[in-house]
């Protein structure tokens, strides 16, 4: 087997953070870039992206597979059946302390189509240069921290996660 015939360490690297999450008692998240392979309630999409709670509690019948990660959730109190390709996960981390891992997009993650649009009606963002940054917070530093500095100028960035309490 070369390199090209081998499988994507992706979706054994979620089912790794899942499981390290899960054993350290923290809540795993998972941020997903939206586009008509993700089935996800549509009205809780935000530029393109969702986070979704991928905890034990939260879900029903969790399948962390190669090709696809599945599952039921309540969404407003309604059951959803939930369906994501593994290549569509940009990152999990711990909802608790922001620890985890942020994923390179694939290379059919193009942004977002106009008609995954936020709610409101607004079409989402196609700024492919936005920082991707995982911040661990410490106790009693949570609201302290300075903002991160800005990228250098003409230097590749990508996409941001933001934490929201």
């Amino acid at each position: 087997m070369n390199a090209l015939e081998t499988t994507s360490t992706r979706p054994y690297l979620i089912r790794a953070l899942h499981e390290w999450c899960t054993d350290n008692g923290f809540t795993p998240y998972i941020a997903v870039r939206v586009d008509e392979t993700v089935q996800v309630p549509m009205e809780y999409v935000n530029n393109g992206e969702i986070v979704l709670n991928v905890g034990f509690d939260a879900t029903g019948s969790l399948q962390l597979g190669n090709d696809y990660i599945s599952f039921k959730a309540r969404f407003g109190g309604v059951a959803r059946d939930i369906m994501v390709p593994v290549g569509r996960v940009i990152a999990i981390y711990a909802r608790e302390n922001g620890q985890g891992m942020a994923f390179p997009p694939s290379d059919d993650m193009a942004p977002p189509p106009a008609s995954f649009a936020s709610p409101g009606g607004a079409a989402p963002s196609t700024d492919t240069s936005r920082l991707v940054q995982l911040v661990s917070s410490e106790q009693g530093a949570e609201d302290t921290d300075p903002p991160p500095p800005a990228p250098p100028s003409g230097s590749p960035t990508r996409p941001a996660l933001k934490r929201v309490k």
